[in-house]
């Protein structure tokens, strides 16, 4: 039996589980049961291209906020030894991962990558104009997220580091304790408290960081400027903005799993199948077909 140090079990059992959906900015991506992925949306840069994809535990899609001049983006997938594979726009090297080896989750970014190592070390590809990929020094991080132009790491005690930018105060984050999960958006960040309530900081222009009031949650996602949390009965609940509908998943039920894009919401159900609102411009929520999606680990 492989020796394993008491910090390594933690760090182990304390590590939020895989995501099997993701969405970016224009596209969508399901991982299945059977290790391959699925993808819906705008292909303009291959972002789409997973179909060869194999052995696969858990994806990831590059988001950003909505402008005329973004849009473009890419896929992630880590596979089941510890690889990582990439496709779409790489601008910026955000794809450039093929030399990754330890990887347990990953995380995308506008125009970056980054990666969770098994002994809670962190690395990072990508545009780093904001300091949003100054993460050599993390350690002890059980899960990452990726928003716009900063980055959030949850620590083993609970506690969260955070680099990028933070005009909005979108990484004040050093006072937060007895977080579980984390996510990130265009300007604001998000936190999971051990006790089903979350925590919000940054930018509040649409009401996105109104979650003082939530209950009872166990998973959280947040778009650009939008936050979903998935409750213990199955069912979501959503603040911030809500042009396209994104926010439309107060009849939503059975639901295990939930990921948001830049103005889209995916919810996976426990049978395997999701349900997708928001913006559809380039039938980014075009997911209703979809079967054998892999639940949450």
């Amino acid at each position: 039996m492989d020796y394993m140090s008491p910090k390594e079990a933690a760090l182990k059992v304390k590590r939020c589980p895989k995501d099997t959906i993701a969405a970016g900015r224009r596209h969508t991506v399901g991982l299945k049961s059977d290790g391959t992925v699925t993808a819906v949306g705008d292909n303009i840069y291959g972002q789409c291209n997973v179909s060869g994809w194999r052995d696969i535990v858990a994806v990831a899609a590059g988001n950003v906020h909505m402008a005329t001049n973004t849009g473009n983006a890419h896929t992630i997938g880590l596979k089941s030894d510890g690889t990582v594979v990439a496709v779409g726009w790489n601008k910026h090297d955000q794809c450039d991962v093929n030399d990754w080896q330890d990887i347990v989750a990953v995380a995308a970014g506008w125009r970056r990558t980054i990666g969770l190592k098994s002994d809670g070390s962190v690395v990072a590809v990508g545009q780093n104009n904001e300091g949003e990929c100054n993460i050599s020094g993390w350690h002890d991080i059980v899960a990452v997220a990726a928003g716009d132009w900063h980055t959030i790491g949850l620590k083993l005690d609970g506690t969260v580091t955070a680099v990028g930018n933070n005009r909005y105060q979108q990484c004040n984050v050093s006072d937060w304790h007895d977080i579980v999960a984390v996510a990130a958006g265009y300007l604001h960040t998000v936190g999971l408290k051990s006790d089903g309530t979350a925590v919000a900081v940054g930018q509040n222009k649409v009401g996105q960081c109104d979650v003082s009031g939530w209950r009872g949650i166990v998973a959280i996602a947040v778009g650009s400027s939008h936050t979903i949390g998935l409750k213990s009965d199955g069912t979501v609940a959503a603040v911030g903005w809500n042009e396209y509908g994104q926010c439309n998943v107060s009849d939503w039920c059975d639901i295990v799993a939930v990921a948001a894009g830049c103005a889209h919401t995916i919810g996976l159900k426990s049978d395997g199948t999701v349900v997708i609102v928001g913006n559809n411009d380039y039938g980014q929520c075009d997911g209703s077909g979809w079967r054998s999606i892999q639940l949450p680990n």
